[in-house]
């Protein structure tokens, strides 16, 4: 009898925080949130075994993400714990469920014992972009890489934290350059690229070292570019009722890791060679798992990470 294949351990490197979210009726509710730990939720709800390098303290509110994380199946990293507060995001909400931010946090990270456990790395947001923890995220996913681990990255880019575009664009760049697959929502792009069509940002992001790169747009789903063969097509996002946005592009980002990692295009250097080769049509039910994780997270109040059941 032929054994089941180890699955592959993901590494997601980011902040975790609290979401302090005001609604359009002017209520305030506290939600464990963080874009990359959104994203490690995700991928442990759709069954990856995930680990969150972070950074929180030994308060109240890192106890709340603390416990979250061994709820959902997380295992924070050692020195995940050595801030001198937790962060905090708050959000609050348009009469849409659109979330606009302000954020009162800062960022670094430890190291991360043994890099050579893991098989994919995923970072994004202000991790990679906030020093001093930028360029130490950068320095990880470059160890990481080195040792065969294939890298996601997702900009999900806040202007109150990131400074000028062309400045956050550079430090951006540098991330692009070491990942496999890079997903950015249309507002990132309007961002960090004025005056620049989706197709030259496709094109271009997709020349600096990226096999895939997919570009979210809310409710008209995803455009997603195949660097190798220069395939490129519109998917569309199922049509549900909105509750609000919140965690929806990291929900999306999730399920679009979680898509590659069971089609064996992601986690290691064989899977990098395989995405490396890869074309639309191998890609294409990974986006659409992605779609349809962003569609169930967004008919929920939160950062919901569904899981295969909810996609059965």
């Amino acid at each position: 009898m032929t054994s089941a294949p180890t699955p592959v351990r993901t590494l997601v490197v980011g902040e975790a925080l609290v979401d302090a979210v005001t609604t359009a009726d002017g209520g305030t509710a506290e939600h464990v949130g963080g874009s990359p730990a959104n994203v490690a939720f995700g991928l442990a709800a759709l069954d990856h075994p995930a680990d969150l390098a972070t950074w929180i303290a030994t308060d109240e509110r890192g106890a709340r993400i603390e416990a979250v994380c061994r709820q959902r199946g997380v295992r924070l990293t050692p020195g995940s714990q050595g801030a001198p507060f937790t962060s905090v995001a708050h959000a609050t909400l348009d009469d849409t469920g659109a979330a606009t931010y302000v954020f009162d946090l800062e960022w670094q990270v430890a190291p991360v014992p043994d890099l050579t456990a893991y098989g994919h790395v995923h970072t994004g947001s202000i991790a990679a972009v906030l020093e001093p923890g930028g360029s130490q995220v950068r320095s990880i996913l470059a160890t990481a890489r080195a040792h065969g681990a294939t890298v996601s990255y997702d900009p999900n880019a806040r202007p109150s934290l990131m400074g000028h575009p062309a400045q956050a664009r550079a430090l951006i760049e540098q991330s692009i350059r070491l990942a496999d697959v890079v997903k950015l929502s249309d507002e990132d792009v309007d961002w960090l690229c004025p005056g620049e069509s989706l197709d030259d940002v496709l094109r271009a992001w997709g020349e600096l070292g990226p096999a895939v790169v997919v570009v979210t747009r809310g409710g008209e789903g995803a455009v997603v570019r195949v660097t190798r063969t220069g395939e490129q097509v519109a998917l569309p996002a199922p049509v549900v009722d909105v509750v609000d946005t919140v965690g929806a592009g990291d929900s999306f980002m999730a399920g679009l890791v979680s898509g590659l990692l069971d089609a064996g295009l992601l986690g290691g250097a064989e899977a990098r060679e395989r995405l490396r080769g890869a074309d639309l049509d191998d890609v294409r039910p990974a986006v659409e798992r992605a779609l349809a994780t962003g569609a169930l997270t967004v008919r929920r109040a939160g950062a919901h990470a569904p899981g295969r059941a909810d996609l059965a």
